[in-house]
């Protein structure tokens, strides 16, 4: 069992835990994920290491209520348990050598960002990070981003918070103003990654994108996860979650994970309606 040390809602919809893991704390890095299980008889999910504290021999999760396990696990409380925490798996991302780099964020995907653009911080490398939101309420690790970032641009949808626009207008003014970058790490919907390798491609900045497909195994078995990158098959679990976002077919990667969408909504309404009876 793993004890649950912190629990932090950061949106009505967003919460963060710290978890009690040792093992995974010694040896997470930045982009990789871990598999987990709130119960004995729950399915299996993946989420990515947020932060980790080697000494205090602690994991961050952070984790969007979408479905019926992330419903299950939002009930837990600080003190209680969860039944697997597995990992890391994965492969972490590559920071090394990178001198200047953006960091571009959407919703929840910022969770996976900050920790890239902190480790590429402390490396010395100059930070500039995009981070967008639909509004004002949903904005997440705001502190964070601003320790770790030469430059942080938050933007909004509707303009009720940072900049009004698209995280791809603020990056394309940045680009425009005459930044130039080693690398652009984007991560958050499948959507805002394609458009965000569509504008890069146009100024030939070499994109990584962090693919996070459906998931049971995590080792590469069930082949769940796959994805075509440069026409060859991938799997996000052991060749990834960082891909070369030029080489990677989006489109595919929608339609696969729309297909889900109807299921999850099933188990997540039966979850609720489940909690419900509980407390009448």
């Amino acid at each position: 069992m793993y004890k649950i040390l912190k629990r932090h809602e950061l949106n009505p919809t967003v919460t963060l835990m710290e978890i009690e893991a040792p093992a995974v704390a010694k040896k997470a890095e930045p982009g990789q994920f871990i598999i987990l299980r709130v119960d004995e008889d729950g399915e299996r999910i993946p989420l990515t290491v947020a932060d980790f504290d080697r000494e205090r021999g602690s994991v961050t999760i952070i984790f969007q209520i979408v479905g019926a396990t992330t419903a299950k696990l939002n009930h837990k409380k600080e003190g209680e348990s969860i039944a697997d925490f597995a990992g890391p798996l994965g492969v972490a991302s590559h920071t090394e050598g990178l001198k200047k780099v953006a960091i571009i964020g959407g919703g929840v995907g910022c969770a996976i960002a900050y920790p890239i653009a902190k480790k590429l911080h402390k490396q010395g490398a100059c930070v500039h990070a995009v981070v967008g939101f639909r509004n004002r309420d949903l904005v997440i690790l705001e502190e964070e981003f601003r320790a770790a970032s030469d430059v942080l641009k938050i933007v909004t949808d509707d303009g009720s918070y940072g900049e009004k626009g698209l995280v791809t207008d603020a990056l394309r003014a940045l680009i425009e103003s005459g930044e130039q970058y080693d690398e652009v790490i984007a991560i958050g919907p499948l959507v805002m990654m394609k458009f965000v390798c569509k504008l890069t491609k146009e100024y030939g900045i070499k994109t990584v994108v962090s693919m996070n497909p459906i998931m049971i195994d995590g080792t590469g078995m069930c082949g769940g996860c796959r994805l075509t990158v440069g026409g060859e098959t991938k799997f996000a679990c052991v060749d990834g979650p960082d891909f070369d976002g030029h080489q990677v077919d989006f489109d595919e990667a929608m339609a696969r994970a729309s297909m889900y969408k109807p299921f999850e909504r099933k188990a997540f309404d039966e979850t609720c309606n489940l909690f419900q009876k509980e407390v009448q």
